[in-house]
């Protein structure tokens, strides 16, 4: 064991067992450490390693706390390169280690989501499980999830933009009707074409829940101009990536001591006001590994800001979702 760890230790228990007392135990247990080694430890001013040390950890912890707590080592890694800090990935693994910081881990559970009304006949699945767009507003992927609360369940929808991961729209109730789907879809909708953008031909892919099917939702996609895509029944993989989507949200939101109130979800006005805290960060600060460890509007900026200036000027990112 390194003797700074060992003199740490002897540090925290000195004033309650003594030095000599702590080492002879120490030393039975096959650990050995001089009293003499102790103080000379104590005495001797500290390493350029321990002080810059000493500085990261304090711009590990600020990063991990700043993102919900949530973050391992590669994205903690990359934040601090973004800040200007510059350290090594195993550094920031060893600190992170030393200090008991870790990222939050995800369960892959799911609870199927039901409703009633009309359906339209299945549309083919034009997607296949090939979640790929060169563009924004290609192809969109959309799902519901769920949330236990003290007053019964509450159900979340999201409208995942698949070429910026970019949470276009979403929406909270304690039904599963059609207007928590449709109203996600209308902020998405509402959202893009405010900013100018163009989402004719846009590719719509969801599972086969009956909110997706209901005669207004594919009403409202046609009037957009927009094209609807369905998986197979009883087939997450044909949705993957929404499904991916309501785990992180559950792990970084629902599950996440930071964003939990205390005594946990007491209704729905707990979760909306946390969904839309959530979808601010996601957006605008989650650094996102599928798109090289960016958030998603600063993908977005980043896309439009290659093309032509006039092109640019009539598809400015999308920057307010979520912060309403």
């Amino acid at each position: 064991m390194p003797t700074a760890l060992l003199v740490d230790y002897i540090d925290q228990h000195r004033h309650r067992f003594g030095v000599e007392p702590i080492c002879t135990v120490l030393k039975d247990a096959g650990v050995q450490i001089a009293p003499s080694t102790y103080y000379a430890a104590r005495e001797r001013p500290p390493s350029a390693r321990a002080v810059r040390d000493a500085e990261l950890v304090q711009e590990i912890r600020a990063a991990h706390r700043a993102n919900l707590g949530v973050y391992g080592a590669r994205k903690i890694h990359a934040e601090l390169n973004r800040e200007g800090v510059k350290v090594a990935r195993c550094t920031v693994e060893r600190l992170m280690r030393v200090e008991g910081l870790r990222g939050i881990p995800r369960e892959k559970t799911r609870k199927t989501t039901v409703g009633e009304g009309a359906q339209t006949e299945r549309p083919a699945d034009l997607v296949e499980r090939k979640f790929i767009a060169a563009v924004p507003n290609q192809l969109w992927v959309a799902d519901l999830t769920y949330v236990r609360t003290h007053a019964g369940w509450t159900y979340v929808a999201f409208v995942l933009d698949v070429f910026s991961r970019m949470v276009v729209g979403w929406q909270v109730s304690t039904s599963l009707r059609t207007d928590l789907a449709l109203d996600a879809l209308d902020m998405g909708l509402w959202a893009r074409q405010r900013a100018g953008q163009d989402v004719t031909g846009l590719v719509h892919h969801s599972d086969r829940g009956v909110q997706y099917r209901a005669i207004r939702y594919t009403e409202r996609l046609a009037e957009a101009e927009a094209v609807a895509s369905v998986g197979s029944k009883g087939d997450s993989y044909d949705n993957a990536m929404a499904e991916a989507l309501n785990s992180l949200f559950k792990a970084e939101c629902i599950r996440n001591p930071v964003m939990r109130p205390k005594g946990g979800w007491k209704s729905v006005v707990d979760v909306e006001v946390a969904v839309a805290e959530y979808v601010d960060w996601f957006n605008h600060r989650r650094l996102h590994g599928e798109i090289g460890l960016v958030p998603p509007a600063e993908f977005e900026t980043n896309h439009w800001a290659t093309l032509p200036g006039e092109h640019y000027r009539k598809n400015p990112v999308l920057t307010e979702v979520g912060s309403n």
